[in-house]
């Protein structure tokens, strides 16, 4: 479950969950609508591409708090390259409808 804890609102009751490089390279390609976290060993810029997703995205850029750095509101499908303006420690795709619009930069996350 994702929660955000700064507007007390569930953004997600049920999400894949990507902690290993494979899982990660994979993302949410060739899957239905879902979403899905990502944490990373390091503080790091991301790039993510949208190939073979077959729906837009909601992109979620926390730090190591779990403090939303940044945000890419629709990351439409089969986008070649995007890549994060600062670093983070977690990413979240959002593909459920029902899940996007519901954080702004600086809400704090629980996950």
């Amino acid at each position: 479950m994702i929660f955000n804890k700064t507007k007390q609102v569930v953004i997600s009751k049920k999400e894949k969950l990507a902690n290993n490089l494979f899982s990660q390279g994979l993302g949410l390609m060739f899957s239905r609508r879902s979403n899905l976290s990502m944490s990373f060993n390091n503080t790091r810029k991301i790039s993510l591409h949208n190939c073979f997703v077959f729906y837009s995205l909601e992109i979620l850029v926390l730090d190591k708090d779990k403090k939303v750095l940044e945000i890419k509101r629709k990351f439409k499908p089969f986008s070649l390259h995007w890549r994060s303006k600062g670093r983070g420690n977690y990413l979240i795709e959002l593909g459920v409808e029902s899940s996007k619009g519901k954080c702004e930069i600086g809400d704090v996350l629980d996950f």
